[in-house]
């Protein structure tokens, strides 16, 4: 992911094939429609007729024979509009049959609907021929069509609208562009293939490197030679890993806990970090009651200048094993800003790499012998292999995600796939030099390095049909997808600036199924604002996923009020259209057809109350094993009281680790936390019902909160003493 606010402000500059909100046309409010009523579709207008419109037969000296009617519209300095009534909500075609004379490279046009504007990039033609405005959506009642003269100097003969045809979605593939993917990989391409066109899998980007940091007590003990926190307890660590810092004493980079949960050392600060992974996560859980389909990963901190293990293979594969959850990773490997700088091999500070295209590195180079460049990303890519050939053995397939975002911003030249408009050093020499380093890397990863476990999703976008040119091949990609980011800029959702962009991106999802002629699925692998569940099924947007980036200090794309509305997202994750974790089935990666968890019978999800988050203590206890389990089917041995819910010390319905600290609160300090207790929050009798999961000891105690924090662990199924 590029840093989000220049892309935002490169979007709003090139604008093309993108939607925007007109802020200085109010608002359309549909009028109610009826057959009667409806305009006639196919509908065409001469464009002499449209309101507004002058009637030209030549442009200045020049004339374009062949038009129909008495003339044409020449698009200047005044606007032309026209209406139509549509029965229902619903998406149109608009074509513009017309011609472009001004610039040779093309130039944009822009048409608004209910004062909603929707852009395409006009090629240049001195004959009359037909634009495609693509699909728009027109609301029920009468709808007003205005070509607006924002950059103009288009001839329009006529308008045509037509009623919307949608590409039909089961002709994508659902067999893998690596005839030797493992058995894994074929099945998840298999089921992602069965939901393309009915569903949408959600999807959430958790942090990577060291993001979300928690302090903790823990520090090295040089003497002893041991990783220990403030109440004695000893942390394992790799004595290969002890390091010597600056002042001459000794630290490790890493320690783990008794459940593999790793911190990492601070230099500044000489203790140890908790990096919360599971943040993103765990707030969808809270706020919706429902986990994603998919977690996004990265494996950028491999880089050969700064390479450290952040642990992501062991995340993914307990995603995948533990969770049944669906994997899908990006490769932000930096370069070195200056060649001169790096010597093969050695650390070179992080400051001075970048993965935007501000180096000296040649791209091209990548594939050339004998070359610096050849000889680092062959570094590059056997760091990669390594953490992948992890989640080969462990049978985890990936969605893969290498070089994304390719295309960046159009080419600012007259060459359009120069890469001059590229956000990263992959692409920043235009599309053939990519292309050919996309499939360097899908040989070597094959060929070299026996990787067979990846599904291949590239990124596209479409600012014109030069986007295309970008697309490495049918043989070389399984998905397609597009990287939305455009809350406050290019937006056709109607709504205004600073809310979050609901929009669904039809237009966009069509164009890139156009690119593929319909042969690949299309994604949304990364996002700011989710679009609505309205929104997408109206307009027939049915993205294969959705993924959120993950919270930062800079930018909240998940938790932000300004990107995501929590009662849209909720709406959509408790939606039969949307498929969740819980979701999944349960033989994912065997094939097979098993039958599906209970929660996919209902018509809507469990709701819940709690639809904030924060950083608390308890957040120091996480691991990358945690999960929350809402649903447990077990046999018991002897009923469970009809007024009890094992392990729901604060009965708030659910079951995570606020309940194991409820728990530890009341026992060391039950003035405040007692069933007696000052605090608002305090346990009640009813839930320490509910918190003695201990058969063995009758009461409260501190194996409580043990048994609950093993449970989320998923080390016991069932938190009721009288099971098994």
């Amino acid at each position: 992911m590029n840093r989000k606010i220049s892309k935002l402000i490169s979007l709003a500059a090139a604008g093309v094939l993108a939607a925007a909100q007109v802020s200085s046309v109010p608002l359309f409010t549909s009028v109610a429609a009826d057959d009667a009523t409806a305009t006639k579709f196919p509908y065409t207008i001469e464009g002499e007729d449209m309101k507004g419109a002058e009637l030209w037969e030549k442009i200045y000296q020049t004339e374009i024979p062949g038009f129909s009617g008495k003339g044409f519209f020449y698009l200047t300095a005044k606007p032309a509009s026209f209406e139509v009534t549509v029965p229902e909500d619903g998406m149109y075609s608009i074509t513009v049959h017309g011609a472009q004379i001004l610039n040779q490279e093309g130039r944009q046009q822009a048409v608004t609907i209910n004062g909603v504007k929707y852009t395409t990039q006009a090629a240049y033609s001195d004959e009359w021929k037909d634009y495609d405005f693509g699909m728009v959506r027109m609301n029920k009642g009468v709808n007003t069509v205005e070509f607006i003269c924002e950059y103009g100097y288009m001839a329009i003969d006529t308008v045509t609208i037509s009623k919307a045809v949608f590409p039909d979605l089961s002709k994508a593939s659902g067999t893998t562009c690596d005839p030797d993917a493992t058995p894994e990989t074929k099945a998840l391409m298999a089921y992602l293939k069965s939901v393309y066109g009915k569903n949408i899998l959600s999807g959430q980007q958790e942090i990577y490197g060291g993001g979300h940091q928690v302090d903790t007590t823990i520090r090295f003990d040089a003497e002893k030679k041991k990783c220990v926190d403030q109440d004695g307890k000893e942390y394992k660590f790799d004595e290969a890993d002890i390091s010597t810092a600056d002042d001459g004493s000794k630290f490790v980079w890493k320690c783990f806990d008794e459940e593999g949960q790793q911190y990492n050392y601070q230099t500044q600060n000489r203790n140890y970090t908790l990096n919360d992974y599971n943040y993103e996560v765990r707030y969808i859980k809270e706020l919706t009651g429902e986990e994603p389909a998919i977690r996004g990963f990265d494996f950028g901190s491999y880089c050969p200048c700064y390479a450290w293990d952040d642990g992501v293979a062991g995340r993914m594969i307990d995603w995948a094993k533990n969770k049944n959850g669906i994997c899908t990773a990006s490769w932000h490997v930096n370069v070195p800003v200056t060649k001169a700088d790096y010597t093969l091999g050695e650390p070179l500070d992080f400051g001075r790499t970048t993965y935007k295209p501000n180096t000296d590195f040649v791209t091209a180079n990548c594939m050339v012998k004998g070359t610096m460049e050849y000889d680092y990303f062959q570094l590059c890519m056997k760091n990669l292999a390594a953490e992948l050939k992890k989640l080969q053995d462990a049978g985890v397939p990936v969605i893969f995600r290498p070089f994304h975002e390719a295309e960046g911003n159009p080419s600012n030249t007259q060459d359009p796939i120069d890469g001059s408009g590229a956000w990263f050093w992959w692409s920043k020499e235009g599309a053939v030099v990519y292309n050919k380093l996309w499939t360097f890397l899908q040989d070597t990863l094959r060929d070299e390095y026996g990787l067979h476990n990846l599904i291949y999703e590239q990124n596209l976008y479409a600012w014109s049909d030069n986007s295309a040119k970008w697309y490495s091949g049918d043989d070389k990609v399984d998905i397609v997808g597009y990287d939305k980011y455009n809350c406050q800029y290019n937006r056709h959702d109607g709504k205004q600036a600073g809310t979050p962009n609901e929009d669904a991106e039809a237009g966009l999802f069509y164009t890139l199924n156009k690119f593929v002629n319909g042969n690949k699925m299309v994604s949304m692998p990364e996002n700011d604002t989710v679009p609505s569940l309205n929104n997408m099924t109206v307009e027939h947007a049915y993205w294969l996923y959705f993924c959120p980036w993950y919270d930062s200090e800079q930018e909240h794309f998940l938790c932000g009020k300004e990107y995501q509305d929590p009662k849209t997202l909720t709406e959509l994750y408790q939606s039969d259209f949307c498929i969740t974790l819980s979701e999944l089935p349960k033989d994912l990666y065997k094939g097979g057809n098993s039958e599906q968890p209970k929660t996919t019978t209902t018509t809507t999800k469990t709701t819940t109350t709690t639809t904030t988050t924060s950083t608390s203590t308890t957040t120091t206890t996480t691991t990358t094993a945690t999960t929350t389990v809402t649903t447990v089917t077990s046999s018991s041995t002897a009923p469970t009281p009809a007024d009890v819910k094992y392990g729901d010390a604060n009965c708030d319905g659910e079951i995570d680790m606020s309940d194991a600290v409820l728990i530890m609160q009341a026992l060391a300090n039950p003035n405040k936390y007692g069933i007696n207790g000052s605090d608002s929050k305090h346990i009640t009798e009813k839930g320490e019902k509910n918190a003695d999961v201990d058969i063995t000891i009758k009461g409260v105690t501190t194996n409580d909160a043990l048994r609950i924090q093993e449970y989320l662990l998923g080390k016991l199924t069932t938190l009721d003493p009288h099971e098994k």
